[in-house]
């Protein structure tokens, strides 16, 4: 990737954009992107003195280089100046897909990841979950830190050095993950360069001592390599190849010599088809001799980020061994980009199906992330399973019909079979490797071909948990485990529930009454009455807890309720609430639709025979009766008026009781509660007397804290 011009406008940015993007909308939501965002920024200076818009338009800068789409370069324009509360005019303004990606990259910039203390574990978990939901909030937050990475002088040498072991730690294997490696290699060698600049500059002197050798070398190879692919008829395009000075560092600190790096002489040559790169790399090898034990196919056995090309190490000119890639135009595409070559998230019908199908093929990360997501409830084992099984150093194996499994290293039959399908695992009772049996505690080893043997009627054991190296394994053996107890421990809870209710004199059948069953398991969260069983049953809950819960909150859900309906029904007469400008001794009406409270800004609608309604200004309801609008003012700062808000919920459980408590204390009354459950989330619409506008918004923002609670929003019918 070309680094940033030295004056640096948004008309280098809007060049770069105008390359590949045409369409007039695309270009004009990109605009219209910047201007807010220069404009919520004018004036606003970074640490190094640039003009705050610089680091938002770098970003979308370097995210042209990857030819990110209009939506992703919007929000990486507005990744500076949007928060969450924003949010509702940012989905006005720009849409719904622009503003989930904005609300993305302002959560994860607000994380730090190198500490080891539970709140940064916590966010490293919400990183990396954030890759399973839109991968391009991750693709912006890696363009974000690397114009951060080019700016890093401003800091202190404490700083540089921590902001630099966050990226290659944390960020970096990410980036070598997705197959962004025009971004990777940048982030690699600014990271050395804070952490280890001895050792950096050091390499780029020996590089530039040996340029011009190199160069002419490199010239020479290529002029003979493009003769020979032209006398056999093979279309190519040929460009020397530079070695990451971060890639020369690792094989230097794995105690090679700077003489021994055999790819600092390297071409890559492009040719159109797949044939055409193995008829190439056949026309070479019979003029140049390869070196033993350096030839690589990743066009047949692609890495999982999808990287796919020929690698060679031959004897080249004047007897220098020259590394030489073999790769399509569109295989390079993918080797720079990775997953950011797949932009094409509007196409319609059946390309972006088949599309999406790739990408589900290929990236293996993503699935183990979701896989592990699923399994795991805790957050500290959940980054370490991440770490251990997706992040850790990884190894090849292939199954009988060839295709490739990745594993972490040190993992073992079991976890092979586990990775294959759960069914296999679950049925697993040996292993043949590379056509020899092997004891389940095997360590597998790169290129090993595996073989399951199973049988329907086995199943795990409690011994495989010591065995197995990756916690996708062991959490499906767990699974099985758990679930074949389950009937047991069913069994055994109902016994123990039972003889909790009668210590305390309850009748069982009046328990299971079904409207008191049903309303009993909600407080508990659980979906089934088994379900309450087997978690007594299994030690996960107490019966004399999940008997408290259900009782003692049905005794609190009472009381608050008639607290709450109480305070509701204190409301302030409307009379003299309301001041009309232009017409005295005028009736008064506060309109049911947008229910104004004082602090609103309202305007009156004069009505035929019924006096004045009072709206707030935002009410839709009188957008088209602008004649017979009337100004209006309050007469009072607080007043005790009901208003209506709805209150969105990431769950169907009744979490009512935490509302009205939450309302109890904020001296705000219930007059009415409606539910709007839905398939994917629940909705609670509430009636609440109020004094101001400032007493609501204390009340929602209270609301809003709670984490059960996705969003609050007032109502207008």
């Amino acid at each position: 990737m070309s680094k940033l011009p030295k004056c640096y406008t948004f008309e280098d940015f809007w060049k770069r954009v105008t390359t590949y993007i045409t369409d007039s909308k695309d270009l004009e939501l990109i605009k219209k992107a910047y201007d807010y965002a220069n404009k919520k920024l004018f004036g606003k200076k970074r640490l190094n003195g640039d003009d705050a818009i610089v680091h938002p338009l770098a970003t979308a800068y370097i995210l042209t280089s990857i030819n990110a789409d209009p939506e992703t370069l919007s929000a990486a324009l507005l990744s500076d100046i949007i928060n969450e509360e924003e949010a509702n005019d940012l989905e006005k303004e720009f849409g719904k897909e622009v503003m989930s990606l904005v609300l993305g990259v302002s959560k994860i910039n607000k994380l730090s990841f190198n500490s080891e203390n539970e709140v940064a574990i916590k966010n490293q978990q919400k990183i990396l979950v954030g890759l399973t939901e839109d991968v391009r909030v991750i693709i912006i937050k890696l363009a974000c830190r690397l114009h951060n990475m080019q700016t890093l002088f401003v800091l202190d040498e404490k700083k540089q050095k921590r902001k630099a072991k966050e990226t290659l730690e944390i960020l970096t294997p990410i980036a070598h993950r997705l197959g962004i490696n025009t971004i990777k290699t940048q982030l690699e060698e600014y990271s050395l360069r804070y952490l280890n600049p001895d050792v950096y500059y050091s390499i780029v002197e020996k590089l530039n001592a040996t340029k011009t050798e190199r160069d002419a070398s490199v010239a020479k190879m290529i002029e003979s390599v493009s003769d020979l692919l032209n006398k056999h008829g093979i279309k190519h395009e040929i460009k020397g190849r530079s070695k990451s000075i971060y890639s020369i560092y690792k094989k230097l600190d794995k105690g090679k010599r700077f003489s021994e790096i055999y790819d600092l002489l390297a071409l890559r040559v492009f040719v159109d088809t797949e044939q055409d790169c193995y008829q190439a790399l056949g026309i070479i090898h019979s003029k140049f001799k390869p070196k033993p034990n350096r030839f690589k196919d990743y066009i047949a056995m692609p890495k999982t980020n999808m990287y796919q090309s020929l690698h060679t190490t031959v004897f080249g000119v004047d007897g220098q061994l020259f590394e030489i890639q073999i790769r399509t135009y569109e295989m390079d595409k993918i080797a720079e980009y990775g997953i950011a070559s797949h932009w094409s998230y509007k196409e319609a019908g059946s390309v972006k199906a088949s599309m999406q199908n790739e990408m589900e093929q290929k990236l293996q990360f993503f699935r183990s992330i979701m896989e592990l997501k699923a399994g795991e409830e805790n957050a500290e084992d959940f980054v370490k399973s991440v770490k251990e099984d997706v992040l850790n150093t990884t190894i090849y194996v292939f199954t009988p019909a060839g295709d490739v499994i990745e594993l972490p290293k040190g993992a073992t039959p079991i976890d092979f079979a586990y990775k294959v399908h759960t069914g296999v695992g679950n049925t697993m009772t040996g292993a043949l490797v590379n056509s020899s049996m092997v004891p389940l505690d095997y360590e597998l080893e790169d290129n090993d071909i595996v073989k399951v043997i199973t049988n329907k009627n086995a199943s795990p054991s409690y011994e495989w948990l010591k065995i197995v190296k990756t916690n996708q394994a062991r959490n499906k053996i767990k699974n099985f485990l758990s679930k074949s107890d389950k009937e047991e421990n069913i069994k055994k809870g109902e016994d123990l529930f039972h003889k909790e209710l009668k210590k305390h004199k309850i009748n069982i059948n009046d328990f299971m009454e079904e409207e008191f069953l049903s309303e009993a398991l909600k407080n508990l969260k659980l979906n089934s009455l088994n379900e309450l069983y087997a978690n007594i049953g299994n030690g996960n809950m107490t019966a004399a807890t999940a008997y408290s819960t259900i009782y003692e909150r049905q005794t609190k859900e009472e009381k608050l309720f008639e607290q709450a309906k109480k305070a509701g029904k204190k409301t302030t007469n409307s009379d003299n609430l309301v001041n009309v400008s232009d017409i005295p001794n005028m009736k008064i009406n506060l309109a049911a639709c947008c229910n104004p409270v004082p602090g609103d800004r309202i305007t009156g609608y004069i009505t035929k025979g019924n006096g004045v309604s009072v709206h707030r200004m935002v009410c839709p309801n009188i957008a088209d009766g602008e004649e017979r609008l009337t100004p209006v003012n309050w007469n009072t700062d607080s007043a005790k008026l009901p208003t209506v808000i709805l209150v969105h919920t990431n769950q169907k459980d009744n979490i009512l009781v935490d509302i009205i408590s939450l309302a109890a204390n904020n001296d705000i009354g219930v007059q009415k509660v409606i539910n709007h459950n839905t398939d994917n989330m629940g909705s609670i619409e509430l009636t609440v007397v109020v004094k101001n506008k400032e007493h609501l918004f204390k009340f929602i923002n209270a609301l809003k804290m709670n984490s059960n609670i996705i969003d609050v929003q007032r109502l207008i019918k």
